[in-house]
């Protein structure tokens, strides 16, 4: 899962992509609300973490310009006012949560993850696809009650599809998905994971759907 953090104090933006990203998500920074507007709405996203008092565009601007233009991704809004009309605007302009500054790491990162279940239909923190069970909370994951032992990005993989499961996956799709904009990125090395994860929870989980990419089912 990849999130947009849009943070202008450097240090608390790193803090926040370290916490996300030791929760096994793929995280990046913007720093200005110009930024991050363009960012928010070129690229996918699976959930964003949006400060309100940002330089050249304040967040309330950058949400509403991110809700026209039909992004629906999961919002959380950081901001230091904690006033009732501050977290009234930020809800009405389409955010999904607010957390008031300061904050505990732990609380942030169960929002977020809260929001992506949500997103994506799954209410409950332990997501099943028969057998095979992924712990939201802990990123455990279990086939036939037995502990699989994954790489991170081959648990990134099987994350994003278990949170999307009975839809069909692209490749294109897992690697925007499971990497960070700068890196090598490589479609064909979705393949090579999907292939090692198989060989830990047997062949007919994964679906190959041919010509358009991967899928679990739900049961």
């Amino acid at each position: 899962m990849k999130i947009l953090v849009v943070e202008d104090e450097v240090t608390l933006g790193e803090q926040i992509i370290a916490g996300l990203e030791q929760s096994g998500w793929v995280a990046e920074l913007s720093s200005d609300g110009i930024d991050a507007l363009y960012r928010a709405t070129s690229e996918p996203w699976d959930a964003i973490v949006l400060d309100l008092g940002l330089p050249k565009l304040d967040g309330i601007t950058v949400l509403k310009g991110i809700r026209e233009e039909n992004v629906n991704c999961p919002v959380v809004i950081l901001s230091a006012r904690n006033e009732l009309t501050q977290r009234v605007d930020g809800l009405n302009a389409g955010a999904d949560d607010y957390l008031t500054k300061p904050f505990q790491m732990v609380e942030l990162v169960a929002r977020v993850r809260a929001q992506l279940r949500r997103s994506t239909g799954n209410a409950s923190p332990v997501i099943q696809a028969g057998d095979l069970s992924l712990d939201t909370r802990t990123s455990k994951v279990t086939w036939q009650d037995q502990l699989v032992d994954l790489t991170a990005l081959e648990f990134k993989v099987l994350s994003y599809l278990m949170h999307n499961t009975d839809k069909v996956i692209s490749r294109t799709e897992l690697v925007e998905h499971i990497y960070k904009q700068d890196f090598d990125r490589d479609s064909n090395t979705i393949e090579v994971f999907i292939g090692r994860i198989r060989r830990k929870i047997g062949n007919d989980v994964i679906k190959t759907v041919r010509g358009l990419g991967y899928r679990i089912n739900a049961s």
